[in-house]
């Protein structure tokens, strides 16, 4: 079942992301090179990613419940003035996918986006994160750009 999201659902958001983005995270991967940030792990920054999707669109985040767990979740954020709408979170906790539920959660996100008169909506992944690579074409998304993260720490002499 797809629903709202709730205030209550924070921490099991961030949870399922984690879970989620274990193994296709820019901030792990960069914690696999050099090791823990300035103290922070990796998930507790994936974490904040979800923390502000809740500050910024609410109502834009939908989760799908089973059995009255959640299994996952997308936000959505969007922008009047180019009728570009956004997706910057979709997560299907490990122990759910394959079942279409990544899916049906980008079903509501776009009927989400289409409601706001919004006349695209960007998706991102990363190339390492097979399942999106595969899915978002299959759904009508069409790649349109590459991009190529670096990282340099500042501490280290050149």
């Amino acid at each position: 079942m797809i629903r709202p999201f709730r205030p209550t659902d924070r921490d099991e958001l961030i949870k399922v992301t984690v879970r989620a983005f274990d193994g296709v995270s820019i901030d792990q991967n960069i914690e696999n090179l050099y090791g823990v940030v300035h103290g922070v792990r990796w998930q507790e920054r994936k974490g904040r990613h979800v923390e502000n999707d809740i500050a910024v669109n609410p109502a834009g985040i939908f989760v799908f419940e089973d059995q009255g767990r959640i299994a996952g979740f997308i936000s959505c954020r969007f922008d009047r003035q180019t009728l570009i709408g956004s997706v910057p979170n979709l997560a299907v906790h490990p122990g759910h996918q394959g079942k279409g539920i990544g899916k049906r959660l980008i079903a509501a996100g776009l009927a989400y986006l289409r409601s706001l008169g919004m006349k695209f909506v960007r998706i991102e992944t990363l190339e390492q994160n097979r399942r999106c690579v595969a899915l978002y074409p299959r759904l009508g998304f069409r790649e349109v750009a590459r991009q190529i993260h670096y990282i340099l720490p500042l501490d280290e002499r050149q």
